[in-house]
């Protein structure tokens, strides 16, 4: 399996997107990948549409130098996880150390909380561009747009060549 070895970390909040979250999930799992999801403080969310999620983790309690990688899953929560100082923290690191940061649809709160998408090309839904366009990103209407270490799609509907670009970047690793 190509992504063996390799551990990758998922945000959670509450009101997380549902698919943007357990398909990133199960696919790096399918690829030998070792997921650790992480939250804010609860144990336990409830996703946009309704499912449950257990966290693995708080974002206190763990270091960016364990994680090969970062998924940033929409919905509602990165408008409650870019209030952790932590949580932006552990974005900043990654995204400093050249790992694989991915954002789909609202997430793109998150890197621009963490001020890391000055000058970077990236997409996200229509209802933050101007968000990130005001944050320096150089924002594109595609399924998935890859700049360097930054990954970015803009909706569920997108979440295969997401997860093409995520699984590609990884592997490069």
């Amino acid at each position: 399996m190509p992504l063996t070895g390799k551990t990758v970390l998922i945000f959670a909040g509450p009101l997380y997107e549902d698919l943007e979250l357990w398909y990133p999930k199960i696919r790096l799992e399918e690829e030998g990948a070792r997921t650790v999801v992480a939250g804010t403080g609860e144990r336990t969310y409830l996703g946009k549409r309704g499912y449950p999620l257990t966290v693995d983790t708080s974002v206190d309690d763990i270091s960016a130098g364990s994680f090969d990688g970062l998924v940033i899953p929409g919905g509602y929560a990165p408008d409650i996880m870019r209030r952790s100082a932590k949580l932006l923290q552990l974005t900043r690191e990654i995204h400093d150390a050249g790992k694989p940061v991915a954002f789909i649809c609202h997430a793109g709160w998150v890197p621009i909380s963490a001020g890391i998408v000055r000058g970077r090309r990236g997409t996200s839904v229509g209802a933050i561009r101007d968000d990130l366009v005001n944050a320096g990103l150089l924002w594109e209407d595609s399924p998935v747009v890859v700049d360097g270490n930054l990954i970015s799609s803009r909706t569920p509907a997108d979440l295969p060549q997401f997860m093409r670009a995520l699984i590609q970047a990884l592997e490069a690793r």
